[in-house]
């Protein structure tokens, strides 16, 4: 198994910005340094908490600074952005990498960036769709380009000069382009079905229950299999929410106490996902009512906590339990504590891992 980052970054509102921003992109830089094999950090334009406006200006900010991760958007939302900007921004991006780029995309969650971009009466999915059409069918093109669709238009017919390069995009280093992730947030999602099909591969939600996880291995096998393409487990990311300390006592609190960044990062996501009928997200029975789902239910259900030995415990018994999966992707929270905050990734990955693989390796024998 394979550790990776994702953070969706959730700070207290009213936290200096610089400090919160220092602070994500402290966690990206140690993630490196940990021998982390790739990181992803989201987008929201219109979320006081969730800061990270624009996930590809985060990225170039912390390029140069990253030595062997790959480094992924966490996502792109397509529908609020124009596919031509997209497609460009993200080819500099992959040379600035050199190639150490991942391509996660989706329509976007967030209602009131939808809201603001325009787009909250439209189509979303079919914004998403012809969004990302449009960036492949750019990079596969040569200029002039006549690409028609029902949101957007891309042409340089009429002012190109191609003698000095007017008129013509730029390509990414990685061709035909680079790996493409989806982030599924739904049980059962028919998304993960349909990006399977489409060579791309899919990452698992922190905030979903692991019954729901398990729901995604078979469609992206239903994907894989509709195209001959192998449905390989290594090319599936599990997000989970993690907390390692040296002591259960210093753990507990970190996780679940009153002033814990996980308490506030799912009470942010709880009270959204509730006012937006997602709610289901957190029932294990569908029939649930919405206030029967409680966060120190949701905490309960979505943290694995606790010290270097019971956290890897912890993540074979979630291996077991939603079957085999190539990378673990550590979700970023706030750093209450920034001691605590580093320390907790150190020892996941010098601690817990070698624990996890150990006993990984020791079942492959045992099989054989």
């Amino acid at each position: 198994m394979k550790l990776g980052f994702f953070t969706m970054p959730i700070h207290p509102v009213g936290k200096d910005w610089r400090t919160s921003l220092h602070e994500d992109r402290a966690a990206f830089l140690l993630a490196d340094e940990l021998g982390f094999s790739e990181a992803y950090v989201g987008e929201h334009t219109t979320d006081a908490a969730e800061n990270i406006t624009h996930c590809i200006s985060f990225i170039a900010w912390i390029a140069a600074a990253t030595k062997q991760i790959k480094l992924g958007t966490g996502t792109v939302n397509l529908p609020n952005t124009h596919p031509a900007a997209v497609a460009g921004q993200v080819a500099m991006l992959d040379h600035m990498l050199d190639g150490r780029f991942i391509f996660g995309i989706s329509p976007g969650g967030l209602a009131t960036d939808a809201e603001v971009f325009g787009s909250l009466d439209a189509n979303r999915q079919e914004m998403f769709l012809e969004g990302i059409n449009t960036v492949l069918k750019i990079w596969e093109s040569d200029a002039p380009y006549n690409i028609k669709g029902k949101y957007w238009n891309i042409t340089t017919e009429t002012q190109m000069l191609p003698e000095i390069g007017q008129g013509i995009m730029p390509k990414p280093l990685q061709r035909p382009h680079p790996p493409i992730v989806v982030t599924a947030v739904a049980p059962f999602s028919k998304g993960v079905t349909e990006a399977a099909a489409r060579g791309w591969d899919p990452i698992s939600a922190n905030f979903l229950l692991n019954k729901w996880v398990k729901s995604h291995w078979p469609k992206y096998k239903e994907g894989c299999e509709r195209v001959g393409r192998p449905a390989d487990p290594a090319n599936w990311r599990v997000a989970k929410s993690v907390f390692v300390a040296d002591d259960m006592d210093t753990a507990r609190e970190y996780a679940l106490g009153a002033q814990s960044p996980y308490r506030y990062y799912y009470s942010q996501l709880l009270t959204k996902m509730k006012k937006h009928g997602r709610a289901n997200l957190f029932k294990a029975d569908q029939e649930m009512h919405d206030d029967e789902v409680t966060l120190d239910g949701v905490l309960n259900d979505c943290v694995i906590w606790g010290t270097p030995d019971k956290v890897a415990d912890d993540i074979l018994k979630l291996r077991d339990e939603v079957g085999d999966f190539g990378t673990l992707l550590y979700a970023g929270k706030d750093w209450a504590d920034v001691d605590l905050g580093r320390k907790s990734m150190i020892l996941l990955a010098e601690k817990s891992l070698p624990l996890i693989n150990q006993a990984i390796g020791q079942e492959g024998v045992a099989a054989q």
